[in-house]
């Protein structure tokens, strides 16, 4: 797959298709749309190309603070994989904000890329307030010869997939529910860093996770089981997130991950932590005893989780 920081790098090509958005988590709708995209173009015997924006556009227009699914990085993985080609991460600032639907269309899509036909989202608003919408695509699709093909929208249950409704499952701790939204598991990927080194008194040892992106969505404080890659290897463990308010009440949020039947050194490295289940949320034990109990009855738990899934995979 080829990256591209701004469109005007793209080199135009012979019945380009395009797809363009946010992709903010990759979730299944958005993979419907892939999927369009990469059959129309095969159809026409040309390139496809995906056109993101990198920051976020509602944490460039709004004050609050949006937590995203996907990093950037998060997102070339799952494009190549899918089979996109070519991918404009085109830089989303206020200048930028400000180009109309028509603006939009004529510069970058048209002249810079030179489009042949544009795959879009049922919902998909483009240009400046989010005016330019399907009629306005086909209207000047008729005016500089390219063609639109509208992707209906995804469901589950009868209730249309998004990435809001995926943020607000992790806020719910409920990752199954994501990940049904999703088509996989939710992830974020970290390095681990010192940390108190508690768990190890406890006989418990944890890797703390300083998270790669402070804009990445985290789920809920508790407890969950997971599934870690570090290096080429996989492990299952125990994850608790939160403020550990057993030792202390601070601000900052903690990560920390025991990793099952492993005993390594693994300062410094880089962790990916897949959310399997939501166990427990956290809760503050009267003594170092009681919270040690609770440890090895969250570790069976797990055990137990991951035992069910191997045999129901056949593993």
């Amino acid at each position: 797959m080829k990256v591209y920081k701004d469109s005007s790098e793209f080199v135009k090509q012979k019945n380009t298709v395009i797809t363009v958005g946010t992709f903010d988590g990759l979730h299944k709708g958005h993979l419907r749309i892939l999927e369009k995209l990469i059959e129309k173009s095969k159809e026409v015997n040309g390139t496809n190309v995906l056109l993101t924006f990198e920051p976020h556009p509602r944490s460039v227009l709004s004050s609050f603070e949006l937590k995203i699914l996907t990093t950037i990085d998060e997102k070339k993985e799952i494009l190549e994989k899918a089979g996109i080609e070519n991918l404009i991460v085109q830089n989303f600032n206020m200048e930028f904000s400000q180009m109309t639907s028509e603006q939009f269309i004529k510069k970058i899509l048209i002249d810079d890329i030179g489009i042949s036909h544009i795959i879009v989202g049922h919902d998909h608003k483009f240009g400046k307030d989010r005016l330019g919408d399907e009629e306005k695509l086909r209207e000047l699709g008729k005016q500089l010869n390219f063609g639109v093909t509208t992707v209906t929208a995804e469901k589950i249950n009868d209730e249309i997939i998004s990435s809001t409704k995926i943020r607000n499952a992790l806020l719910e701790g409920h990752v199954d529910n994501a990940a049904l939204l999703l088509g996989r598991n939710y992830s974020f990927s970290g390095y681990v860093v010192k940390g108190a080194q508690r768990g190890r008194t406890l006989g418990f040892p944890t890797a703390n996770i300083q998270p790669d992106s402070v804009y990445k969505a985290l789920p809920r404080n508790g407890v969950y089981a997971v599934y870690c890659k570090c290096a080429d290897d996989y492990f299952s463990g125990v994850m608790n997130i939160g403020y550990r308010p057993t030792f202390e009440n601070k601000n900052e949020i903690i990560i920390e991950v025991h990793l099952l039947d492993f005993d390594k050194d693994i300062y410094g490295e880089k962790l990916t932590v897949e959310l399997m289940e939501y166990i427990r949320d956290e809760k503050k034990f009267a003594s170092k005893d009681e919270l040690i109990y609770q440890i090895e009855a969250d570790k069976r738990t797990v055990q137990e989780i991951f035992l069910n899934k191997e045999s129901k995979t056949g593993s």
